[in-house]
């Protein structure tokens, strides 16, 4: 599974970005608008990685002005983390998971709130890419509906949110498909709707949309335990570590 996922991980990012090779490192950068990508390892890199080649990236990345940032499974790279640290970077740990069984229930929606797949098309898009932002406190980038738009069209990413009775996003996440796997990406809930089971709700719905996809593996990394023991109500399963190195002081 871990294999499986190594090579989800190297393809996903090629679709939005361009890969820049750093030895025994992959910097993707992305071209146009939406969230920024990251550093991770070469694929079928699984040994040590020199603390002068995550130096070299962090530099590239400086010089690119997009963030320093580096993600990869601890499980299949364990030689990366010394060297990040080694480097200057605060790394974090996020459980991974795959979807294994049934859910135990399906999540509750608060009254007037519903939850649909949202299309290229949809009124809702731009208030739907907006929620995932605002969660994070953040703004989307300019031409980032305009983009996700894109993709939808092209089916490379699948869309779901969780709307109010003006039809305005209140939480929205989606899920990137290569061949017959997934990953469950993005989702965030606005401050102001939060602890309403919302997150939980997309999350039902993208895995819903994954599996009628034809989807074999659907997996997600969740923040923490806590959000972890929320996911597994979904069927999901932690198999390994998801790790995050990144400047001290950034979010994680």
């Amino acid at each position: 599974m871990l294999t499986r996922l190594e090579s989800y991980y190297d393809s996903v990012p090629r679709s939005a970005a361009r890969a820049e090779e750093f030895g025994p490192l992959t910097l993707f950068v992305r071209e146009g608008a939406g969230w920024p990508y990251y550093a991770r390892p070469a694929l079928g890199h699984t040994g040590e990685v020199p603390v002068e080649a995550v130096e070299k990236v962090r530099a590239r990345q400086r010089e690119l002005g997009v963030p320093e940032a580096f993600e990869w499974v601890a499980e299949t790279t364990p030689g990366l983390r010394a060297a990040v640290e080694a480097s200057g970077l605060v790394v974090h740990a996020h459980p991974l998971m795959v979807l294994t069984e049934a859910a135990e229930e399906p999540p509750v929606l608060p009254e007037g709130v519903t939850v649909r797949m949202v299309g290229a098309a949809d009124p809702a898009l731009e208030s739907a890419v907006a929620a995932p932002y605002a969660a994070f406190g953040a703004t989307p980038t300019a031409g980032a509906a305009a983009q996700v738009a894109a993709r939808l069209d092209a089916g490379l990413t699948r869309l779901a949110a969780a709307l109010d009775p003006s039809d305005t996003a209140l939480a929205a996440g989606q899920h990137q498909p290569v061949g017959p796997v997934t990953e469950v990406v993005g989702v965030g809930t606005r401050p102001e709707a939060r602890r309403r089971g919302l997150g939980l709700a997309v999350t039902a719905a993208l895995v819903a949309d994954a599996r009628a996809h034809g989807a074999e593996t659907v997996f997600l990394s969740a923040t923490d335990a806590t959000v972890a023991r929320l996911y597994a109500r979904l069927g999901f399963r932690t198999i390994g570590t998801a790790l995050i190195a990144e400047p001290a002081g950034e979010a994680g």
